[in-house]
């Protein structure tokens, strides 16, 4: 339940503001579903890509958190988030194996990890990903520009049959933002559902910039969720603003919004993407089941409570 005393209805002037304005809403701190920690070598080509690359050019996209693996984690806690998952992708066969290995031993030594994984079209993935599953993996990502595959791929289908099965969340880039790929966009993915209906898939970065059409797949799937990563900054709204009538349909997808920030790859403090999110000005409830509820509820975090289990349910979605 809400405290008596309200946050700021803008949201966290800076990073050392977020936990009291967290503590606020009546929260218990922050379910962020879209978090990287990658090996080390992995994450040091990553942060070479955005240097070079940036949005349109190099140098327009500088990471805010270039810090060693422990002051990432430092910060991530003392932001309030309550479980670190550890988004990993794979762009090429017979990297995933090898980033599962990694995220298990990072699960192993970070107390308050989210046991995540990741897969790519190959073979192996019809053992490698049940086999994570059965380890305890709660969340997996794949990248479909990064990894430059079709999500119907046929080698994927017994990845796609046994996540389905699982129920287990599947953080998916798909969308054409911030620079199109060969597979991505709304219509894979609506290829991908039809076969397999009960997914449960995250949507990153809301589906940019096809927001509304992705939005229309969470309305049709009950699986279907949207992360927030980056949305309504103003880093973003100077390159690829939310459309038109956007807001309203967040509004009625409550249920289905799910916080995600991208840290630690991101160009400005993580305070603004809940400034960002504070100003859509879409209650106070709404914010209380993106920051927390949603996402707690996915990450099958110990103490998310009833509350966004019966929401989920009543929403029909």
């Amino acid at each position: 339940m809400p405290t008596d005393t309200m946050p700021d209805h803008r949201g966290p002037a800076t990073d050392a503001d977020v936990a009291s304005w967290v503590a606020g809403l009546g929260l218990p701190g922050l379910a962020d579903i879209h978090v990287h920690f990658l090996p080390e070598p992995v994450l040091a080509k990553v942060w070479a890509y955005f240097d070079a690359h940036g949005w349109s050019e190099g140098g327009d996209w500088p990471i805010r958190y270039r810090l060693p693996e422990q002051e990432r984690l430092a910060v991530a806690r003392s932001l309030g988030l309550r479980a670190v998952p550890a988004l990993t992708y794979a762009h090429k066969p017979g990297m995933a194996a090898w980033l599962n290995a990694w995220c298990a031993d990072f699960a192993q030594r970070v107390p308050d990890a989210v046991p995540s994984g990741t897969f790519y079209p190959e073979p192996e993935a019809a053992d490698y990903v049940p086999e994570a599953i059965e380890a305890g993996v709660r969340l997996f990502k794949t990248h479909v520009t990064v990894g430059d595959f079709d999500p119907t791929d046929p080698l994927l289908d017994p990845v796609w049959s046994v996540l389905q099965d699982a129920g287990t969340p599947v953080v998916l880039h798909a969308g054409s933002g911030p620079h199109p790929g060969r597979h991505t966009g709304p219509a894979p993915v609506a290829a991908l559902l039809a076969r397999f209906p009960r997914l449960v898939l995250v949507i990153a970065h809301l589906g940019m910039p096809e927001h509304h059409e992705f939005a229309d797949l969470a309305e049709q799937y009950a699986g279907v969720h949207l992360d927030t990563t980056m949305a309504g900054t103003d880093y973003v709204e100077a390159r690829s603003p939310l459309p038109s009538g956007y807001l309203s349909r967040l509004r009625d997808l409550q249920h289905k919004v799910v916080l995600g920030a991208d840290f630690p790859n991101i160009p400005y403090p993580y305070a603004h993407q809940l400034q960002a999110l504070a100003r859509w000005d879409l209650g106070e409830d709404w914010m209380r089941d993106v920051l927390w509820h949603n996402g707690a509820r996915l990450m099958r975090l110990a103490d998310h409570g009833d509350q966004a289990s019966s929401a989920a349910a009543g929403s029909g979605r």
